[in-house]
């Protein structure tokens, strides 16, 4: 009897300890799973909703102004490269700019972007996810990249707003909240301070935002350039059209009466060879603002929606009021 006392006893106290470890490795593995969880940012963007467990480690960026935004927030050590810029980088960001591989003049191949071995990839314009570009969001997904595109670059009217959102949604995916909120403190008070300086006037001149084109004129209707020209005290003679980049006849912008021309400058054809255009140009140049020689230069860098709003507005707010504007 007491042999078997002693075998019982043995043998509960070897259950109570299985028990007892068993709950232990629960309640650690329970607690583990609820870090996980709210270590979690979930992002919606482009219809494709993504779950991010950690910050990625290994991002590429594509276009200039998406570029910026990543060296804005201090995400070099972040990146195995980036691609596509439409001029010369900002000057303020240029030390952090060449600490990343340069993948391509314009878009890489997806064969690059794997060999990379990239783990995000960030697009500025939606030809990123193209056929064009480096192959669709889906299609990157099913290779295990998380992708963004920049929303405030692929919607009808976007706003200072939409791109602060897309700041947000960088800095929440990257773990670098407090940056993106300090971005975004030092945009605000660049756009007032400018807006500050804006002469006081009875009527906005009319404005004619030029991009390209020779037979027709491709031109803004409701993109971020009718945002900022607006910001800047002009108007946009196209925006009652709803669209975001358009195409117009040179009658209808004759008929408009433009007495300012934005030239944006990328690309090949350079700005100077626009103007000579316009110059040139059997109907443009009966419009006042060829006459008066009246043209405002713009890079592509600061009309996209990145970080350059201030200086986009004050290169607009000088050139539509040059006698004006507040020194």
């Amino acid at each position: 009897m007491k042999t078997y006392n002693k075998f019982l006893s043995i043998c509960l106290s070897a259950i109570l300890l299985i028990v007892l470890t068993a709950c232990g490795s629960s309640t650690e593995q329970s607690s583990n799973v609820k870090e996980d969880t709210e270590n979690e940012v979930t992002i919606v963007n482009n219809d494709i909703t993504t779950v991010y467990t950690e910050a990625p480690k290994r991002a590429i960026s594509l276009n200039q102004h998406v570029t910026e935004i990543m060296l804005a927030l201090g995400l070099e050590e972040s990146m195995v490269g980036t691609a596509y810029l439409d001029d010369k980088i900002s000057p303020s960001l240029q030390e952090s700019y060449d600490k990343v591989p340069v993948l391509a003049k314009e878009y890489p191949t997806k064969e690059q972007v794997i060999d990379a071995e990239a783990d995000f990839v960030y697009a500025g314009w939606a030809s990123g996810f193209s056929e064009k570009g480096i192959g669709t969001q889906e299609e990157l997904t099913e290779l295990g990249i998380h992708t963004y595109l920049h929303h405030s670059s692929d919607m009808t009217s976007p706003t200072l707003e939409d791109i602060f959102e897309d700041i947000r949604n960088i800095a929440k995916i990257f773990r670098v909240e407090e940056r993106g909120d300090e971005l975004i403190a030092q945009m605000k008070a660049d756009v007032e301070k400018v807006q500050a300086n804006l002469p006081e006037v009875d009527k906005k001149v009319n404005v004619l935002i030029y991009d390209s084109g020779e037979k027709e004129i491709f031109t803004a209707g409701q993109n971020f350039m009718n945002e900022i020209t607006t910001l800047a005290g002009g108007h946009n003679i196209f925006s009652d059209i709803k669209d975001g980049w358009v195409t117009v006849s040179k009658e209808d912008a004759v008929a408009r009466n433009p007495e300012v021309i934005v030239v944006i400058d990328y690309g090949d054809t350079t700005a100077k060879s626009k103007i000579e255009f316009l110059k040139q140009d059997p109907a443009l140049k009966e419009t006042p603002a060829v006459q008066n020689e009246h043209f405002v230069i713009l890079p592509l860098s600061a009309a996209s929606e990145g970080i350059r709003a201030a200086q986009a507005i004050e290169i607009l707010a000088k050139g539509f009021y040059p006698e004006n504007f507040k020194k």
